[in-house]
């Protein structure tokens, strides 16, 4: 009991510690030194992290990385800097609470401390990327608290009742493993639309035309779909924002088809041959949306709802803007021209 009670308390500090390395190194110091806590003889590793030198070099640190932590995009980069520090800082705090029983437990320890407070800081990072999107900093500032009091109440868990803690940290896992690749492709999504902001062309050598030839993929799923479908009018590189049956950030191709079979294609990058969506444009309202770092697409059911959204870069506004008109253009009907015969 005793051993597994040392697990989960050096598991659960290694997972808070990829979230907020010196928060958890300066709060837990801070509650050794002034005795808000009684250090038990089985975690008397711990008690180093009251030492006043350790206490005065995480409480600086904290103090740079709570404002820090608040500003978007400086968030980002201070993750980016710490991919390696919260691992290893997490990795020597739990081994500071195992002691040294067993050179086989304290590197087993030491791979299972690495990979969850990599896997924490990675949710975490991904997460303030999406964050980061809006340009208002309060969005910043609610999820830096949150995850100050998520840190500071983890840490009164585990020193409370570490097995409760455990339970509590494998919830917490199997719901982050869940929602991993939604903000893993999500967060992809929005690194793209940055660097093509940043690195986009001058303003003078911005496309103006749409292009409207197909990649050999797209042609072929496109008449396996329907092989009658009218002339291209345009065809844009893009990304799904929401659509029903595909998931955000998949990247592809946008088509739009002229008469008889006036509707949008969409089909998925990396998957030759397979249309994943087709939208006809009857009763559809078609509109077109500025964000933050996208040029959008969006489509309207004849209700009002929104069904199907497009993310383009920046770069790209003007053709969006083109191809929205061309969806809001409605086609002239045929007119018949009868000939009048000479008597």
């Amino acid at each position: 009991m005793e051993t597994l009670e040392l697990l989960a308390a050096a598991l659960g500090l290694a997972t808070l510690a990829g979230l907020n390395l010196y928060l958890t190194v300066f709060a837990t110091g801070l509650a050794i030194h002034f005795g808000w806590i009684t250090v038990l003889p089985a975690y008397s590793g711990l008690e180093i992290l009251a030492h006043p030198a350790l206490l005065a070099i995480s409480g600086t640190l904290y103090a740079l990385e709570f404002f820090a932590d608040k500003v978007p995009w400086v968030d980002s980069m201070w993750d980016a800097v710490h991919t390696v520090i919260r691992p290893v800082g997490a990795t020597f705090v739990a081994l500071q609470v195992i002691g040294h029983p067993d050179p086989v437990f304290d590197v087993a320890v030491a791979l299972l401390a690495g990979t969850l407070a990599l896997g924490t800081h990675t949710l975490k990072a991904g997460t303030r990327l999406l964050v980061n999107s809006s340009p208002e900093p309060f969005s910043n500032i609610a999820v830096s608290v949150g995850e100050d009091v998520a840190v500071l109440g983890g840490l009164a868990l585990i020193y409370t009742n570490p097995i409760v803690a455990l339970v509590v940290l494998i919830l917490a896992l199997a719901t982050a493993a869940y929602f991993a690749p939604k903000i893993f492709r999500a967060a992809r999504l929005k690194l793209w639309l940055v660097w093509r902001k940043l690195n986009g062309p001058a303003a003078d050598k911005l496309p103006t035309v749409l292009p409207g030839h197909l990649p050999a993929d797209v042609d072929i799923a496109l008449h396996r779909l329907q092989p009658e479908h009218g002339a291209v009018a345009w065809i844009l590189p893009c990304a799904v924002g929401r659509a029903k049956g595909i998931g955000t950030g998949t990247f592809g191709w946008l088509a739009a088809t002229e008469e008889p079979d006036r509707a949008l294609f969409f089909v998925a990058r990396g998957k030759s041959g397979k249309v994943a969506l087709r939208l006809p444009l009857d009763g559809q309202r078609i509109a077109r949306e500025s964000g933050f770092l996208s040029e959008n697409l969006a489509l309207y059911s004849p209700d009002g709802k929104q069904r199907t959204l497009f993310l383009f870069d920046r770069p790209r506004s003007e053709l969006v803007r083109k191809a929205v008109a061309w969806g809001q253009a409605v086609p002239e009907p045929e007119t018949a021209e009868l000939a009048v015969a000479a008597p």
